[in-house]
């Protein structure tokens, strides 16, 4: 019998791992300490809070445009690209601090250009 844990990643104890946040927060580079109560594993990101239709009837291009400020992003496309708002996924500032017994930080890479094909 094989168990899987749907939407994680691999945090045997060393294994490197990327944890990406929505496309206007950050991306954390962690390290696994393998906890074996998590099958040695982490979540692979920060999930949604909303479904895309929600946050296309709750959320808008505007306020798309301001938390994307200050990066290079497809802002002519923001209607768009509502369901990708960072407001439709969990913090993963909270994601990543909620994991502290799976992984352990190693980078914090903050965005400056947001492209999605």
């Amino acid at each position: 019998m094989w168990i899987t844990r749907k939407g994680a990643i691999r945090a045997f104890a060393g294994d490197l791992g990327i944890i990406p946040g929505s496309m206007g927060t950050d991306t954390f580079i962690v390290e696994g300490v393998g906890n074996a109560a998590s099958w040695c594993s982490c979540s692979h990101g920060a999930g949604r809070r909303m479904s895309r239709t929600q946050a296309k009837k709750k959320l808008t291009p505007e306020s798309l445009a301001r938390v994307m400020a200050g990066r290079t992003w497809l802002d002519g496309a923001a209607a768009r690209l509502i369901d990708e708002h960072p407001d439709a996924r969990k913090s993963i500032e909270n994601v990543t601090a909620d994991q502290t017994d799976l992984i352990s930080v190693r980078h914090r890479l903050t965005a400056i250009l947001n492209y999605k094909g």
